[in-house]
């Protein structure tokens, strides 16, 4: 018999494939093609930009408001940026969190980044800090017991509302 404590394995070896054919190429990184087409960032869901960054919405978002703050430059690393490139993505999390803050009201946040495929970066070649707000109780049981999120609001409909005030 199991006790509470005991860990689960949840067998997917369909993944493999998926894991073994990332890589950290700019040729084929959708965030490289959003930087490199400010005429789009309403349609690839751009909230801001600065001199070193962005903020995309993330489109498989753990939660309402799963923003991600990016440099404009490919790297996979966050050793790799320069001093300005972090002070800016920084501020990018700080204004991003401002901006949900006022829109959205949510009670914390998750802030971080995943640097490599091990650590479960899913975009390795790109590095990115993700930006997810959070609510008191809002695990609930599809996140728990259904691997589905439950996503309170449409990516547009929010995006519409807080790019009003960048």
């Amino acid at each position: 018999m199991r006790s509470e404590f005991e860990k689960k394995n949840l067998w997917a070896p369909w993944r493999m494939e998926y894991i073994q054919g990332l890589s950290g190429s700019s040729e084929g990184c959708f965030l490289c093609g959003y930087a490199n087409e400010p005429e789009n960032d309403a349609k690839n869901f751009v909230l801001f930009r600065t001199e070193h960054s962005m903020a995309v919405f993330n489109k498989f978002p753990y939660n309402n408001g799963h923003i991600m703050i990016c440099p404009l430059r490919h790297t996979g690393d966050i050793a790799d940026l320069g001093d300005n490139e972090m002070l800016d993505l920084f501020k990018g999390v700080k204004k991003t969190q401002a901006l949900l803050r006022k829109e959205i009201s949510p009670d914390g946040f998750n802030v971080g980044i995943n640097i490599g495929r091990c650590a479960g970066a899913g975009l390795p070649g790109h590095v990115h800090i993700h930006i997810v707000p959070r609510w008191d109780g809002d695990t609930n049981f599809m996140a728990v017991c259904g691997q589905t999120d439950v996503v309170s609001q449409g990516l547009r409909d929010l995006y519409d509302k807080l790019i009003k005030h960048c």
